[in-house]
């Protein structure tokens, strides 16, 4: 639960907790139940079932509310990466692309959890030859988010409206086809980034699948044969390719 949510919370509570301190309280306002005054005593049940009303219906929509995503530079977590996709779902453009990029996250996380599973049966969490090939894994899936970093700018770049826009205008008149062609070209960018890093995180999970389909067959794994498999040649050129990628 983020910062702004947990306060929102306690302000409501202490807030509600307040009123009926004020509204019952002797030296206050003083409101009795039961008391000599029928009105006194409709009036102090009325604050009670507001108060209880408000307690249950205010924290049911502030814990239902979804969370917001972080902003993308603050983007740390994979839950960080799914709520910034989610948050774009309205985009009818991509709808499709992040359906995809979601289902990537997914099969991204279970073929790491595959290979980290496979190789604890052959080493320790402790040993160097594991952490040297975690820190590899780690390293591939730094990558793939930086890809759905870059679409997730890319996506709020976007101006969905003003892309409905000019295809109405490109149907029924209105600008020279030269400004139209100039302005679908603009928009035809978008969509071909978002497509091929796409593209691109699709083949980072077929090399993982390459080097899950090869350390699966084997019975054993000795620490200097795993920089020699075929699989974890492919991923080291990825990476070494990928180092102008930054933080």
């Amino acid at each position: 639960m983020d910062k702004k949510k947990r306060i929102r919370l306690l302000s409501l509570n202490l807030g509600i907790a307040a009123a009926n301190i004020i509204t019952f309280s002797p030296g206050l306002i003083g409101l009795e139940l039961g008391g000599a005054s029928a009105l006194a005593t409709a009036f102090g049940s009325t604050v009670i079932f507001l108060s209880v009303a408000g307690l249950i219906y205010g924290n049911y929509k502030l814990l239902a509310e979804p969370e917001k995503a972080a902003p993308i530079n603050k983007m740390i977590s994979v839950q960080d990466y799914i709520r910034g996709l989610n948050e774009h779902r309205e985009i009818k453009t991509f709808e499709r692309s992040i359906g995809l990029l979601l289902d990537q996250i997914e099969r991204l996380q279970k073929k790491n959890r595959t290979i980290r599973d496979i190789l604890l049966q052959n080493f320790s969490d402790s040993e160097i030859a594991y952490r040297k090939f975690d820190a590899v894994i780690s390293e591939v899936e730094r990558i793939f988010f930086i890809n759905i970093r870059s679409i997730l700018n890319k996506l709020n770049a976007f101006d969905e409206d003003e892309y409905i826009f000019i295809r109405k205008k490109h149907e029924t008149g209105g600008f020279s086809e030269q400004l139209m062609e100039e302005k679908f070209k603009v928009y035809d960018e978008y969509i071909k980034f978002v497509d091929a890093a796409i593209e691109d995180n699709e083949q980072i999970l077929l090399k993982l699948d390459k080097l899950l389909l090869e350390i699966s067959g084997l019975n054993c794994i000795e620490s200097g044969e795993m920089e020699q498999m075929a699989g974890m040649i492919e991923i080291d050129n990825l990476i070494k390719q990928a180092k102008y990628y930054k933080n």
